[in-house]
């Protein structure tokens, strides 16, 4: 074994003459081992390689996505601050408004601190009429108009006026205070009686200044506008009614401003 060898002769198409190379068979072995191992080693390296390069071929849908999300988080941050000055405008016109005078009620319900009235020691003697003023001192804004029941919308059977709280409630006719008191919906609240069967409803007081019975008259203040009852902002909740049917304000009184 160890004298026997391969012979490779290597002859050339135009040559004459010929190359022969003689190799042991342990040198030969050895080669093909080596050349396995190789091989091996090149197709071990490729599978491992593999992932690498399918990672390096996402890179730049990757870096799209980066810029897909800066870009929306830049976008998000625009209207994170749009929306901070939307609040700071609100908090602003809740201030105007009065929506931060009234503090929330406690247990026992507690009348807002609202500044005094002045009202003249006597007021004119009139016979009882129908409403036709408008029942605020201040300028007001309308929010919502009646609604009739039966459609999709809930039921109002008057109009809601947005005015600051302490605001002067004027009787909108001549008469008499049939009732006056606090309520779940309308809170604190007024209602007068007129000529004719007409009766006036003042809802979402801060507080009343006329008791059961009295009589007013036309443009007499009888309380300040509030945010009592069922009411999410300061405003003032008005109702004509005749003979228990609820009319449109706005078809019989007209705003003074």
């Amino acid at each position: 074994m160890a004298g026997r060898s391969v012979t490779f002769i290597i002859h050339g198409d135009d040559a004459r003459n010929a190359r022969s190379i003689r190799l042991p068979v342990w040198l030969l072995r050895l080669s093909v081992v080596v050349g396995g191992l190789a091989v091996l080693l090149l197709l071990a390296g490729f599978v491992a390689l593999t992932p690498l390069l399918r990672t390096a071929a996402r890179v730049p849908g990757l870096e799209r996505d980066v810029s897909r999300l800066q870009q929306e988080n830049r976008q998000v941050q625009q209207l994170a601050s749009a929306l901070a000055r939307a609040e700071a405008r609100y908090s602003q016109i809740r201030q105007m408004m009065g929506g931060d005078v009234v503090p929330p009620r406690v247990g026992a319900p507690v009348l807002p601190t609202a500044p005094a009235i002045i009202v003249p020691a006597s007021m004119p003697t009139r016979l009882p009429d129908r409403p036709k003023l408008w029942p605020l001192e201040d300028h007001g804004y309308l929010t919502r108009g009646q609604v009739r029941s039966g459609g999709e919308d809930e039921a109002h059977p008057g109009i809601d006026i947005a005015v600051p709280i302490g605001s002067a409630v004027l009787a909108s006719g001549s008469g008499t205070v049939l009732r006056t008191g606090t309520d779940s919906e309308y809170g604190h609240f007024v209602l007068l009686q007129h000529a004719d069967g007409f009766e006036t409803m003042y809802g979402h007081l801060s507080r009343a200044v006329v008791a059961l019975g009295d009589t007013v008259v036309a443009g007499q203040v009888i309380g300040q506008s509030g945010n009592s009852g069922r009411s999410t902002a300061p405003h003032l909740h008005f109702e004509i009614r005749r003979n228990g049917v609820s009319l449109d304000p706005l078809t019989i009184v007209k705003e003074a401003h």
